[in-house]
């Protein structure tokens, strides 16, 4: 069993910045892909990003492109998300997701654990 637990949610002004962190523990000892998904109030679950364990292979939503940068740290078993020029759209609950299958899904089915979420809001 893997444990994703997320971090580093807040508030922050339209064209701010904050960094999320996500921390998995457990059975880590084989890579895992690790994605970031959100969810808006009245909107379905949306992909984010995602980074092979590798940390080099990595896919954004055209939404952030060029302003998120999803990075990892094997070591600590962490993935980050860089989150610079934030907008208002960007206010949601952001997941952290992990999985040990190759494949690097935009959907939230190619993923076997989930964290609880952090909330992010931009105020505009």
């Amino acid at each position: 069993q893997v444990q994703v637990v997320e971090s580093g949610g807040g508030l922050v002004q339209a064209g701010g910045s904050l960094r999320l962190s996500c921390a998995a523990s457990g059975r880590t000892s084989r890579g895992y892909v690790m994605g970031w998904f959100r969810q808006a109030p009245g909107k379905e679950r949306e992909f984010v990003t995602v980074i092979h364990w590798n940390g080099v292979t990595t896919r954004y939503a055209d939404s952030v492109k060029g302003r998120f940068t999803i990075s990892r740290d094997n070591a600590k078993n962490t993935v980050y998300l860089q989150m610079n020029s934030l907008k208002p759209e960007d206010t949601a609950v952001y997941y952290c997701a992990a999985t040990p299958r190759t494949t690097m899904s935009i959907w939230g089915s190619g993923y076997d654990y989930w964290g609880q979420g952090t909330q992010v809001t931009v105020s505009s």
